[in-house]
């Protein structure tokens, strides 16, 4: 059982002191405990949630690490394959405080944490909430496509660029098929992100042979080794993924990428919460 402070979601035993509290906004300055629910400093300690919950990590380095997930609502991005449509297309959640998620975390007993979304990046909170996270002493890791110029720290930023074959259809979606090719692959801002990394990851799902060229062009302007980059198949069935592994699977070796299912739906099945 986690013992909160006076509704502050800190433990007794918190390692963040109320001098970086304060610069995070989580307390105001005039009082010795308590959140001011009503001050601008609680407004601004907050970030939009569609869902927490407690599941195996299923994609990556850091796959079958038991981990507790927070994920954002909103996305400057729209992939016709999204499976978290309310995280981006139709935006579900609410506003949630930082003391709020950071009980919730604590209270699950777990190491490892991780931002996703959506996009976790899209708030400019999403930098203090990072912070927050890493002072108490969990591993972060954050979940992003890597198209916004933000500080984001964490122990692993796993980035997942977008394809061009990711783009929505242009006639059902117009405005969103432009937005989202304009804002895909912003290479320069992606080196920044990885250049300020302590570790990192490159995600990518393929979801034909079509999509390896530009994949290995990624690769090679973004100037990262082989081990570092994982392929995964575009599917949210087990059929769907054992359909795509006979033609990806020996790419992605001969290639000396890292090939991953996506094991959440291999353990779950496309579902929220896992």
């Amino acid at each position: 059982m986690v013992k909160l402070r006076d509704g502050l979601g800190f433990s007794k035993t918190s390692n963040v002191s109320r001098k970086l509290s304060e610069s995070l906004n989580l307390i105001t300055p005039l009082g010795n405990t308590g959140f001011s629910h009503g001050s601008l400093a609680a407004t601004r300690g907050t970030l939009r949630i569609a869902e927490t919950f407690q599941s195996r990590q299923g994609e990556g380095k850091l796959t079958g690490t038991e981990s507790f997930f927070i994920r954002t609502s909103g996305c400057n991005l729209r992939c016709w394959f999204c499976d978290t449509p309310y995280a981006s297309w139709n935006p579900k959640g609410d506003q949630t405080r930082f003391d709020q998620i950071l009980a919730q975390v604590q209270a699950s007993g777990l190491q490892h944490v991780v931002l996703t979304g959506g996009e976790p990046m899209l708030s400019s909170e999403s930098t203090s909430l990072c912070n927050l996270l890493r002072a108490e002493g969990f591993h972060l890791t954050v979940e992003t496509a890597g198209t916004i110029d933000r500080e984001t720290p964490c122990d692993l930023l796993s980035i997942s660029p977008k394809f061009k074959s990711s783009t929505p259809d242009s006639n059902e979606h117009p405005k969103w098929s432009k937005l989202h090719e304009q804002r895909r692959m912003p290479i320069a801002i992606m080196q920044r992100l990885i250049n300020a990394a302590i570790d990192y990851q490159i995600k990518f799902v393929v979801d034909s042979p079509a999509d390896y060229d530009e994949l290995l062009e990624i690769v090679e302007q973004l100037g990262v080794p082989a081990e570092s980059v994982w392929i995964m198949p575009q599917g949210s069935t087990n059929e769907a993924m054992d359909a795509a592994a006979p033609w990806l699977k020996t790419w992605v070796e001969e290639a000396g990428f890292h090939y991953c299912d996506r094991m959440q739906i291999r353990w779950y099945g496309n579902r929220r919460g896992t």
